[in-house]
């Protein structure tokens, strides 16, 4: 700054410092077949409450559809802003999906009523190659023998032998899904008669309620279901017991506290560290909070300068998140570590254009560290986990 003359100058001057903001954690994206099949086929439509829904998907259709009763149920319980994809006439679910690749703004995925194992399949897959997104996955409604919720069904299909191993989705280390079962009764939006609906709209609408209320690292679980009249199927303890130790999220009813979620579980077996709907919700949003704003990082000079302001803005972050009740520990020693120096980015590493820094978590559950490493270079972000 040149000064000139007597007076009060003001110099305004960088901090250095890039604080890193949290990403959203609930915005959910719906695929099913609208009201109006014809509506906006295969295109992706925000929404930010019922009636904006019901003015684009349903007109005067007389009939509700699984797509519409679940979007009903999101926005009851809780829900705010989604994403809806009408599969149209050719219920073509990969096609849904492949479309939903296109856009990073969404965490949260469902198919209500789409309880085949392909479907599952499709929705585990697209999730997990994604990395940022979970999905919420319905049970069959009609279930003759509840040992077979506990194993992953076949894609033999043909009602043989082999389909009819399992009804359950596969297990998949990372956790990137959870069921629900059983469907539950509602009033319909449209003509207000009781009926039987998946319930993934509902759940979703709970998973964003306790996000906004408590934060993502409290499980959505022990909830209300707001708006739900009865259930398709009557659990009792034993069954629950035998359902939750499988990764089945129970939806039960309660003399005292009536119809809530009772259970936390995803997909994951027994010892991984992603068993709980919370843990993994509440490293995708790190990693992604983590990955989005330190893009700044592409293309500056590799070298211990940067490794000290990486590991000064990731730090500052995970303080908040440990302060917030989010992680384990008295101390933040004991919640968390951010590790990016040369022993993370080797010369190699460096050659190839990469920035490297591992980060450990200790959530509130379980009580071991899950450890994930964040990778920036020219191509865009990579997290391993």
């Amino acid at each position: 700054m040149e000064l000139l003359g007597p007076g009060v100058y003001i110099e305004h001057k960088e901090s250095g410092t890039r604080p890193i903001q949290a990403v959203g954690t609930s915005r959910a994206a719906f695929l099913g077949v609208a009201p109006l099949a014809k509506a906006d086929p295969l295109q992706m439509v925000a929404v930010t409450n019922y009636r904006a829904f019901t003015d684009r998907f349903v007109g005067d259709a007389a009939r509700s559809t699984d797509l519409s009763r679940a979007v009903h149920g999101f926005f009851q319980n809780g829900g705010g802003r989604c994403v809806i994809v009408n599969l149209g006439a050719t219920q073509d679910l990969q096609k849904g999906l492949d479309l939903l690749r296109t856009t990073d703004d969404v965490q949260i995925v469902a198919a209500p009523g789409m309880c085949q194992f392909e479907h599952y399949e499709a929705l585990l897959t697209h999730c997990a190659a994604m990395g940022d997104r979970m999905a919420i996955l319905d049970a069959p409604e009609k279930v003759d023998d509840l040992a077979r919720l506990t194993r992953a069904g076949s894609g033999g299909g043909g009602g043989g032998a082999e389909a009819k191993v399992g009804l359950g989705p596969t297990r998949d280390d990372k956790g990137y899904a959870a069921i629900y079962f059983p469907w539950i009764r509602t009033r319909d939006p449209i003509d207000n008669a009781e009926v039987v609906v998946p319930p993934s709209g509902h759940v979703a609408g709970v998973y964003a309620r306790t996000d906004g209320t408590r934060g993502v690292h409290k499980a959505p679980a022990n909830e209300p279901v707001r708006g739900a009249t009865g259930l398709a199927y009557a659990i009792d303890s034993q069954q629950q017991k035998a359902l939750n130790d499988n990764g089945v999220n129970v939806i039960r009813y309660f003399a005292d506290r009536g119809i809530l979620i009772w259970g936390a579980r995803t997909v994951a077996p027994a010892a991984s560290p992603y068993r709980y709907v919370n843990v993994r919700r509440l490293v995708t949003m790190i990693a992604e909070s983590i990955a989005r704003n330190t893009r700044w990082i592409v293309f500056e000079p590799n070298d211990e300068r940067l490794w000290k302001l990486i590991r000064r803005d990731v730090t500052a972050f995970l303080m908040g998140v440990w302060r917030d009740g989010a992680l384990r520990g008295t101390t933040p020693e004991l919640a968390f570590y951010v590790k990016c120096d040369e022993e993370t980015n080797p010369q190699d590493s460096i050659d190839q254009g990469k920035v490297v820094v591992q980060i450990g978590l200790a959530p509130v559950k379980p009580a071991e560290f899950v450890i994930f490493q964040i990778s920036q270079d020219a191509g865009g972000r990579e997290v391993t986990s």
